[in-house]
């Protein structure tokens, strides 16, 4: 094996180890991005409040710090309306944790609506704030994979909140500009009044910004509203379509999975979904355990978990207390062991079976006591001695060198 290819496989392996150690699949990326988020919007929040102006008066001796602290009111759409959007960006970050698709589409709207308002010549320039957001916009658009959630519930109520902080942004921003309009806005309700108006983009003229300032308070509200609008209606009528569709397409996925003495195979490689089609065809229940979800072009499985298959909670998840057996197929031995290892903690009684890729790791997967070790090495290399030495094809010895009973 090239020392390249080698170096590659250690580092995937210690790659893998240290996120089931940690449990990165639990909580990252999208518990910090949350965070990073919310942080943002509890900073407009203490801005607009006026909780860090003796803080921000403090630091503008500082050349650096005062580009950043003068950067920080890029638009002067009110105090109020500050509070507002920071609000909202506090509300969107408690949808991330939840792996909400319609929060992270809303976070990476908000995001990119601050910064293009940071490049508009109408705004104070800061280098801080702009690297922030560039930075926070690509960091949101990597992880995007990770926000698959879309509940009907979350979608609705996040989409209402969306709806109802950007109408409170349009409605008090104007308020507080309405100096910047003509005829000027005095009042709230004719403030209600050309927030709507422009969130749906009816634009009857009758109410006009005229201020730099107000122009760009509207460009915001503009793009806001039809963010909001556009990602409300597909997060609410999205899932109701899709369950109707599942519903037509494949009525027998509506009732739920019920397993007993079923056959709960862990692994992503080939060997894995081989086996699971293999015992599948021959109508025996088969539970497949995978740490990602399989690509829209593979074959589906009818029972499928995305976990980690040596995590107590997911083996829980696939009814190991019902189980016939659990087949650790991985292509990583030490993964195979945790599995076994789990399985025997879980369910005592359960039969299981360790894949061995690495002929020098049998005796340490054999010490996890699996029912069945699979040497497909031994396998290789016995067939292969077989028919170079022009022996005949001892079947007796194949499946002792490929099964080895524990």
């Amino acid at each position: 094996m090239p020392a390249a290819a080698a170096l590659r496989m250690k580092w995937q392996t210690a790659r893998r180890r240290t996120a089931r150690f940690l449990h990165t699949r639990a909580w990252f990326p999208h518990v910090p991005l949350a965070v990073l988020v919310g942080a943002q919007g509890l900073l407009l929040i203490l801005l607009g409040s006026g909780s860090l102006r003796p803080l921000l008066a403090a630091w503008s001796g500082t050349a650096s710090l005062a580009s950043l602290a003068s950067g920080l009111a890029i638009v002067q759409i009110g105090n109020v309306s500050r509070v507002v959007i920071g609000g909202l960006l506090v509300v969107v970050a408690v949808g991330m944790l939840w792996r909400s698709r319609l929060a992270w589409l809303l976070a990476f709207l908000l995001t990119l609506a601050m910064v293009s308002l940071e490049f508009s010549p109408l705004s104070q320039a800061s280098r801080p704030l702009e690297a922030f957001g560039i930075a926070q916009l690509l960091l949101l658009l990597g992880a995007r994979g990770s926000f698959t959630r879309a509940n009907l519930a979350t979608a609705t109520l996040f989409a209402l909140t969306g709806l109802l902080f950007t109408l409170g942004y349009g409605t008090l921003g104007s308020f507080a500009l309405g100096a910047g309009y003509n005829p000027p806005i005095h009042n709230l309700l004719n403030a209600l009044y050309y927030a709507v108006e422009t969130m749906s983009t009816v634009g009857y003229g009758d109410i006009t910004p005229v201020s730099p300032a107000a122009r760009l308070f509207t460009i915001s509200l503009i793009v806001l509203g039809l963010a909001v609008f556009a990602t409300a209606l597909p997060a609410i009528a999205g899932p109701l379509i899709d369950n109707r569709l599942m519903n037509l397409l494949q009525p027998a996925r509506r009732k739920k999975m019920k397993r007993a003495s079923h056959i709960i195979v862990v692994g992503d490689g080939p060997l894995a979904q081989d086996a699971a089609r293999a015992l599948s065809a021959r109508g025996l229940p088969v539970t497949l355990i995978r740490a990602e979800k399989p690509a829209d072009s593979e074959p589906q499985p009818e029972d499928l978990i995305v976990g980690d298959g040596s995590d107590a909670q997911v083996l829980q998840h696939a009814d190991i207390a019902q189980a016939r057996a659990v087949l650790a197929l991985s292509e990583d031995d030490s993964y195979n062991a945790f599995v076994v290892l789990a399985a025997k903690e879980m369910n005592p009684a359960v039969r299981t079976v360790a894949a061995v890729g690495d002929t020098r790791n049998t005796g340490r997967i054999a010490r996890t006591r699996p029912d069945v070790l699979l040497t497909l090495p031994l396998l290789g290399g016995e067939l292969l001695a077989m028919a170079l030495a022009g022996e005949p094809i001892n079947t007796d010895a194949l499946i002792t060198q490929l099964v080895k009973l524990g």
